[in-house]
């Protein structure tokens, strides 16, 4: 046959087949209707990012405190055990304290003795401790929890702590050192940023905790190119979220951060994160290190490990103690909140800000010699301050174009039921953004 007619044959056939694809024969089973996971719109999604376990210097079995993440509405957790992610062999004392005891004996009564692998190593006890591969299974659920792997990169310069999170890794980082505070920090997160080019899969590590054993200033901070997330609220009791005379607070840092960078280094923002940083799970209460008094919602369609990811990095996330917002905002210049009220609970919305063309000077802060502390400096009350107030369900507010960034805070009159500090009542945290 010519190669004309062959052609002109070819051409025919593949129009019947494009005919019939769209018109299918009547008897022809229908396509297969997707799955609604797939097509479901964009939530919130429930999540603690900073969690230790017995593969570190938690006090419990990782299976137990993933069941109480699950069991308590969270859907989604990282446990980010220290230099180390949950793979390979190791064991752990069945005895010794009893508190450790204790764990065991609620470890066999919620998952069977069948589950427990036990041995003894030099005439004493030992439970294994099993591998993320091994248990998620058993608690995973699509589209109700999930759990992502994690560490907490664990690291210090001059004998002070500088800890950051790898979120959704593959491998193991080792924590490597810096000249100084800054490049510490930096040298980390390119770790994981690295990891994330060359395995295709999205990652994030932020700064963890930075008043901790006071290890990382607003200036060492926001110097910090690569770095686009830190804890403002950890709810481990040592961290000093709330500063002291000297120090200042988290959310300071935050607003002297974000104004340098922005103002005047043409930097990124940095987004605040939510977190427990819980390794206690026997002993409950004021000072313990318990599960429950940090978190973030994260708004994505989907519960996969990087829609998530890919969400926080996309700053599509709030942070809270307890208050809940059912939507967050950007509409032109509006920037509105929809807050889930509770009956007898009164809340106050506070839109903070700084301006462009505010003062971003500083003074050293000098101790009782006249002599200056290695410390945060002080900046004016330009920096980070409030320029709207409301006590609304759904407060909103009009950007001018003047502002450097504008995030929120939510505080409720409603008592935390396990507080970070006592009095501590629920409050929320948006993210910043710019005109």
């Amino acid at each position: 046959m010519p190669r004309a007619l062959l052609a002109v044959g070819a051409t025919l056939a593949l129009l019947a087949a494009a005919v019939a694809f769209q018109n299918p024969a009547p008897d022809a089973p229908a396509p297969p209707s997707p799955l609604p996971v797939a097509v479901a719109a964009p939530q919130y999604w429930k999540g603690n990012l900073h969690t230790h376990s017995l593969w570190s210097d938690g006090d419990d079995f990782p299976e137990m405190i993933a069941d109480w993440y699950r069991t308590h509405g969270y859907h989604f957790l990282a446990l980010t055990d220290h230099n180390v992610l949950a793979e390979g062999e190791k064991w752990a004392p069945a005895d010794g304290t009893p508190k450790r005891v204790q764990a065991v004996q609620k470890y066999a009564a919620r998952f069977g003795e069948r589950w427990l692998e036990r041995r003894e190593k030099d005439g004493k006890p030992q439970v294994r401790l099993k591998p993320l591969a091994e248990y998620r299974g058993l608690l995973e659920e699509p589209g109700k929890f999930l759990l992502v792997p994690a560490e907490e990169i664990t690291h210090s310069y001059a004998k002070r702590p500088i800890h950051m999170n790898g979120i959704n890794l593959r491998d193991v980082v080792k924590p490597i050192d810096g000249k100084d505070a800054t490049e510490t920090i930096s040298v980390n997160l390119r770790q994981v940023a690295d990891q994330r080019t060359k395995t295709g899969r999205f990652m994030i590590a932020f700064l963890n905790h930075p008043n901790f054993g006071w290890g990382v200033r607003a200036e060492e901070m926001l110097l910090v190119d690569g770095l686009k997330y830190f804890e403002v609220f950890n709810g481990h009791p040592g961290v000093k979220n709330y500063g002291d005379e000297t120090h200042a607070s988290t959310e300071r840092v935050w607003d002297i951060a974000l104004a340098l960078r922005l103002g005047k280094h043409g930097l990124g923002v940095v987004y605040g994160l939510a977190t427990d940083d819980s390794h206690a799970y026997h002993e409950w209460g004021l000072g313990k290190t318990n599960p429950g008094r940090g978190w973030v919602m994260v708004k994505a369609a989907h519960l996969t490990p990087d829609t998530v990811v890919k969400a926080i990095d996309a700053g599509d996330f709030y942070s809270t103690t307890g208050v809940l917002l059912d939507d967050v905002r950007r509409d032109g210049g509006d920037y509105t909140l929809s807050i889930r009220t509770e009956p007898g609970v009164s809340y106050k919305t506070e839109f903070v800000a700084t301006l462009k063309g505010a003062n971003l000077d500083s003074t050293a802060r000098l101790d009782k010699d006249g002599q200056e502390l290695p410390v945060t400096r002080v900046y004016g009350a330009d920096v980070g301050k409030v320029v709207a107030t409301s006590t609304a369900a759904r407060p909103s507010y009009r950007l001018t174009g003047n502002e450097l960034y504008v995030r929120a805070k939510v505080t409720s009159t409603k008592p935390h039921p396990n507080p970070y500090a006592k009095g501590d009542t629920e409050a929320a945290w948006t993210q910043p953004v710019t005109p």
